[in-house]
C-alpha cells in the first residue's frame, strides 16, 4: 500500500504535467490568430520646434492618436503594450527612434481609442538634425500572453517633416 505522501507525490505530478499542457496549447493556439490592426497618428500642431542651449534640437506637438487593436487579443492575451515613436535617420545614426506617447490596454473592451495629446516624452535630438527633416511616426506593440512568448509588430505612417526654421 501507498503512503499518502506518495499518493499526494503522484497527484501532484499529474496536475503539474496537465497545467503545462494547458499552458503549451493555450500559447500555440496564439500561432492561428491573425491579427489585423489599424492606427492613424495625426499631428495637429507643432507647438514649438527650438534650440535648447546645450545645442540640442526639441520639438512639442499636440497629436492625434487613434488605433483599434482588439483584433491583437485572444483568450491568451494579459495586456497589450503600445507605443508612439518618431523614427528618423541622421549622418550619425541610420534609425533614431524617439518615443512620443505610450500606454497599456488591459483588455479588449479598451482597445478601440482615440487619444487627443501633446508628446508625453520630450522629442530631442542630439545636435542640430531635426531642421528640415523628414521622419516617420510608428506605433508599435508588444502583446503580453498569460502564457508563451511575447509578440510584437508596428504600423509605420510616413510622410511627416520638420519645417526648415525654428519656431
Amino acid at each position: 500500500m501507498h503512503s499518502f505522501g506518495h499518493r499526494a507525490n503522484a497527484v501532484a505530478t499529474f496536475a503539474v504535467t496537465i497545467l503545462a499542457a494547458i499552458c503549451f496549447a493555450a500559447s500555440f493556439s496564439d500561432n492561428f490568430n491573425t491579427p489585423t490592426p489599424t492606427a492613424s497618428v495625426k499631428i495637429l500642431n507643432l507647438n514649438w520646434f527650438q534650440k535648447e542651449a546645450n545645442g540640442n534640437d526639441e520639438v512639442s506637438m499636440t497629436l492625434n492618436i487613434s488605433a483599434d487593436l482588439s483584433s491583437l487579443f485572444t483568450w491568451n492575451t494579459k495586456q497589450v503594450f503600445v507605443f508612439v515613436a518618431a523614427e528618423y535617420e541622421t549622418p550619425q545614426n541610420a534609425l533614431n527612434q524617439v518615443s512620443l506617447w505610450d500606454g497599456i490596454i488591459p483588455a479588449k473592451e479598451h482597445a478601440k481609442f482615440l487619444i487627443h495629446t501633446t508628446n508625453k516624452y520630450r522629442f530631442i535630438d542630439q545636435g542640430s538634425n531635426l531642421k528640415g527633416k523628414e521622419f516617420n511616426l510608428t506605433m508599435h506593440w508588444h502583446i503580453m500572453p498569460k502564457t508563451g512568448k511575447m509578440f510584437a509588430d508596428k504600423i509605420v505612417m510616413t510622410g511627416y517633416r520638420l519645417p526648415e526654421l525654428y519656431r
